[in-house]
């Protein structure tokens, strides 16, 4: 799991996880929490935080870390739920310049969004059972 093949040869592999980046604290901090939770959970390695844009990391800045590290390879996690702008050409777009900018020798491929996956709907059922389980209902 911590290594690519590649032609036959190992390669350390890295995650960077992508959010938004906000002006909020507590949404920027959940990118934190998540980053540490799948990394103990996926014993990777490295695994880096990333905002897309208005807060550090950056996605360069993530990159380079992943490569001070001595990933050879990056997967790049959006942490977004639709497909859009963002996923789909924002954030290639960034990887592609921080890459070339920094002149890093690494390959990276992009994962879909998390809204993609099927378990989506197991998440959305148990928030819902959540709410309607541990909140009284609201009224008028």
């Amino acid at each position: 799991m911590h290594q690519k093949m590649h032609n036959g040869i190992p390669r350390k592999m890295a995650v960077v996880i992508v959010d938004h980046g906000s002006r909020r604290a507590e949404a920027n901090a959940l990118l934190h929490d998540v980053v540490e939770s799948f990394q103990t959970k996926s014993r990777i390695d490295i695994v880096e935080p990333a905002h897309m844009e208005i807060q550090t990391p950056s996605i360069a800045d993530a990159l380079r870390a992943c490569v001070a590290q001595g990933a050879e390879h990056v997967v790049i996690s959006p942490f977004f739920l639709s497909p859009g702008r963002h996923s789909q050409q924002d954030i290639p777009m960034l990887v592609k310049e921080a890459i070339l900018k920094f002149q890093m020798e690494i390959s990276y491929t992009i994962a879909d969004p998390i809204g993609r996956d099927p378990l989506i709907v197991d998440i959305l059922q148990q928030q819902i059972n959540s709410v309607l389980i541990e909140q009284p209902a609201e009224t008028g």
